[in-house]
């Protein structure tokens, strides 16, 4: 069996385990799978058929390579790093919080587990008074795959962030973003988070 037919069949019997998420983002309203709700059962699944995952990190790139232990192939998955700036943490903290965070999303990606909730508590219709907020309407920006998830990526960083806006100023400023994808990014907010984070750079420009 090849290991890309090893993940599928992988991938196939996690389906058919009722996962729990246990992640709860309070103030968008969804929940979420933490690493600890999947990856004891994946690990089960790969030990059973021969698989291998081992995640690295470069100063570039996070990684998850899928090795098959009775042949040596591999499956390399990739990711671009994002750095997370959390309030009151130091360095180290922060990089943490990125690397555990990256390491979940590469994992949810190899695996295609669907999380829905988080991207339907952001987007469509108005609910629960926190405004309409849908992808950008620039139809001449179509991001691909890739660069998509990279894109949700920063907005699920800043709804874990919660109320902290400065923390989310500060997070997105170290990103780089061309014009289209911050328009991105930033309609697929909810409203009350886009106007905390208005007051909060603002605030922060005054002070300067």
């Amino acid at each position: 069996m090849s290991v890309h037919k090893k993940l599928m069949q992988a991938r196939i019997q996690l389906q058919n385990t009722k996962l729990s998420k246990s992640g709860h983002n309070k103030f968008a309203g969804y929940q979420y799978f933490e690493l600890g709700d999947f990856l004891p059962k994946i690990n089960e699944i790969f030990n059973e058929l021969g698989l291998a995952g081992i995640v690295s990190f470069t100063a570039e790139t996070s990684s998850l390579t899928i090795t098959d232990t009775e042949t040596g192939k591999e499956i390399v998955i990739t990711s671009p790093m994002a750095q997370a700036s959390l309030k009151g943490c130091h360095e180290v903290q922060n990089l943490g919080a990125s690397q555990t965070y990256l390491r979940r999303y590469l994992w949810v990606t190899a695996m295609e587990i669907v999380e829905h909730d988080a991207l339907d508590a952001t987007t469509g219709q108005e609910t629960k008074g926190k405004g309409v907020h849908k992808p950008t309407d620039n139809q001449d920006f179509q991001p691909d795959e890739e660069e998509r998830k990279f894109l949700q990526s920063i907005v699920d960083t800043i709804l874990g962030l919660d109320t902290d806006f400065e923390a989310s100023v500060t997070y997105l400023g170290t990103q780089t973003l061309d014009a289209d994808e911050k328009t991105y990014v930033w309609n697929l907010l909810p409203s009350n988070i886009r106007s905390g984070i208005k007051k909060a750079g603002q605030s922060k420009k005054e002070t300067a």
